[in-house]
C-alpha cells in the first residue's frame, strides 16, 4: 500500500551425528561425517583469547553525522528535524506510534559509505533484525545498503524489497534447509554456524543445484564487555565455531566442491560496543585464519567484521567512535590482505532515527515511589525490561511554570512489574495527555514489539526531507487479532 501523507512541511563432536541430513534423499553421496581431524592448526598464537579491557582507547573523533535529529527549540518543544513532534501527535492516530527521521537515515548510511572510501567491493549489510520496516528497507537499498539476515522471512522480505542478492549475507545459528535452498537459488553469501548447518548448506545446494558461497563464522573470543544477552563472539557463545575446529570445516568445505565454494571468514563480537579496537584486535585474529585458510588453496576475498557499534543512549554528549573511527582500524589490515569487506551495521544505521512517542494517562505515588504511567508499554518496547537497557526519556511540550520537578519511574499499562521504560527519571510532573517520548528507538523496539495482554503493535510514521510526515506502517487493531481466527 502507498505511503500515506499526515503533514505538509561450540570439544570435537562426536564421529558422526544422527541427523536425518547425513543421510540426505537428495543426495548423491553422503555428506561428509562429523569426526575430528588430525590437521589442526601449527600456530598456538591463533588460540589466543583477548579482552576488551586491553583495548582502552576509544576514538577521540566526536561524531556530528550521529547528532541527535531529535531536538528541544528555546520554547521547550521537541522538533523532529523542523517538524514540531506535538504537531504530528494532533494529527495522527491518538495511540502510541513511532517517529523517524528519514533524513537521519540518510545520514547514517552516507557516514559508513564515506568511510568505506577506498575499500573497493566493500559491503555495507545492514542488519535487518533490529528494524524490519518495509518502507526503511526499501530506502536503505536505494542507497546502496546489503542486507543481513537471520531467517528464511527475513530473507524473503530483503528480496521483495529490492536488494541484491549478492551483497546479502545470510546468519544465523538455526538455519533451516528450505530457508537455505531458497538462499541457494537466489545466490547469497551464506554464513557456516556449525557442522551441522555446514550439513544442511551442502544438502540445499544439491536441492537447488548451485554453489554456494560461504564464510565461515568463527569466534576470537573477543570479550566486547557488553550485556551477556549481546556478546556473541566469546568461546561460550551458541553461535559460529571454535577456531581448533576451522580445520575440519576446512576438509569439509574440500570434500563438497560441487556444493560449497568458501569466500570468506566472519566474526560478529557483540553489540553496542564503544571501543573500535575491540574490533582491531578480532579483525588481527581474522586474518592470521584468512593466511592459514589461503595456505591451504583457497580464494579467500572477503572479511566480515561483523557490526556492533554502539550509539550514545545517554544523551550525555560522550564521544563515541564513528563509523570512520571503526573503519580505520581495520583499513590496513584489509588493504594488507588485498581483501574486500563486509559490515553488518544494524543499531548505529537506525537507532538515532526515531522515538517512541506516547501519551501521559496519570501520575501517582506508592509509598516512596513516584509513577509517570503511560499509553506505551514493554509490549511496544521490550529493550528496558529485557536487558535493563537506558533509553533517553523527555516530554514533547514545555511543563507548566508551576510543575514541580520529581524522580519518576515512567512505566506502561501492562500487567507485569517488569513492565518500565525508564526508572529514577528526573522529570517536570506532567499533565493527563503530555506527549513523551522514548529516544533512540529505531533498533531492537519495534522489530521485538509483541501483542502481549492484547497491546497492539503501533503505526509508524517518518518526517520526510520537506518536513512533511508519511505513514510507513499500519498500527495492528484488535480485528486484525480476529482475523487470525477466521474460518476455523
Amino acid at each position: 500500500m502507498a505511503a500515506t501523507h499526515l503533514l505538509s512541511h561450540s570439544s570435537f563432536l562426536p564421529k558422526t551425528l544422527n541427523h536425518s541430513l547425513t543421510q540426505n534423499p537428495f543426495s548423491k553421496s553422503p555428506i561428509l561425517p562429523l569426526k575430528p581431524s588430525k590437521n589442526l592448526f601449527k600456530h598456538p598464537s591463533l588460540s589466543l583469547s583477548l579482552k576488551a579491557v586491553l583495548s582502552q582507547n576509544p576514538a577521540k573523533t566526536l561524531n556530528p553525522t550521529f547528532q541527535h535529529c531529535f531536538t528541544k527549540s528555546p520554547d521547550g518543544f521537541l522538533y523532529c528535524e523542523d517538524t514540531k513532534v506535538q504537531d504530528v501527535m494532533e494529527k495522527v492516530e491518538k495511540r502510541p506510534f513511532y517517529l523517524y527521521s528519514k533524513p537521519q537515515i540518510t545520514r547514517n548510511v552516507e557516514a559508513y559509505k564515506e568511510a568505506l572510501e577506498g575499500l573497493k567491493n566493500s559491503i555495507i549489510g545492514y542488519a535487518i533484525k533490529a528494524n524490519n520496516n518495509f518502507k526503511i528497507l526499501q530506502h536503505l537499498r536505494m542507497l546502496g545498503c546489503g542486507a543481513v539476515l537471520v531467517s528464511g522471512n527475513e530473507l524473503k522480505l530483503a528480496l521483495r524489497a529490492g536488494f541484491d542478492p549478492t551483497k546479502c549475507i545470510f546468519n544465523g545459528n538455526g538455519k533451516i534447509l528450505e530457508d537455505l535452498v531458497l538462499a541457494a537459488q537466489e545466490g547469497v553469501f551464506v554464513n557456516v554456524d556449525s557442522e551441522f548447518d555446514l550439513e544442511n548448506i551442502v544438502a540445499a545446494a544439491r536441492i537447488a543445484g548451485r554453489k554456494v558461497n560461504v564464510l565461515l563464522r568463527i569466534n576470537p573470543d573477543v570479550d566486547p564487555q557488553v550485556h551477556p544477552y549481546v556478546a556473541t563472539g566469546n568461546k561460550n557463545s551458541k553461535f559460529g565455531i571454535r577456531n581448533e575446529k576451522l580445520q575440519w570445516f576446512l576438509d569439509a568445505v574440500k570434500a563438497h566442491p560441487n556444493e560449497l565454494k568458501l569466500v570468506g571468514a566472519h566474526c560478529h563480537l557483540g553489540s553496542t560496543i564503544t571501543k573500535v579496537d575491540i574490533f582491531r584486535d578480532a579483525a588481527v585474529l581474522m586474518v592470521n585464519y584468512i593466511d592459514e585458510i589461503r595456505a591451504q588453496g583457497f580464494e579467500v576475498d572477503y572479511l566480515n567484521i561483523g557490526g556492533g557499534l554502539g550509539i550514545d543512549y545517554y544523551h550525555s554528549g560522550a564521544v563515541l567512535p564513528t563509523p570512520r573511527d571503526l573503519i580505520d582500524t581495520v583499513r590496513e589490515l584489509v588493504h594488507s590482505r588485498n581483501l574486500n569487506l563486509i559490515i553488518e551495521p544494524g543499531r548505529s544505521l537506525i537507532a538515532n532515527t526515531c522515538c517512541f512517542v506516547n501519551r501521559v494517562t496519570g501520575v501517582k505515588t506508592n509509598g516512596t515511589k513516584n509513577f509517570i504511567v503511560i499509553d506505551g508499554s514493554m509490549a511496544e518496547l521490550i529493550r528496558p525490561s529485557l536487558y535493563d537497557a537506558y533509553q533517553h526519556i523527555e516530554l514533547v511540550s514545555p511543563a507548566p511554570p508551576a510543575a514541580e520537578v520529581s524522580t519518576f519511574d515512567v512505566v506502561g499499562p501492562v500487567c507485569e512489574s517488569a513492565d518500565f521504560l525508564g526508572k529514577e527519571r528526573e522529570l517536570p510532573t506532567p499533565a493527563k495527555g503530555t506527549g513523551l517520548v522514548v529516544h533512540d528507538a529505531g533498533a531492537y523496539c519495534m522489530s521485538m514489539a509483541s501483542t502481549y495482554n492484547l497491546k497492539m503493535r503501533p503505526p509508524e510514521y517518518w518526517v520526510e526531507e520537506d518536513g512533511s510526515v508519511t505513514k510507513i506502517r499500519h498500527g495492528e487493531t484488535f480485528e486484525d487479532h480476529m482475523r487470525f481466527f477466521e474460518g476455523l
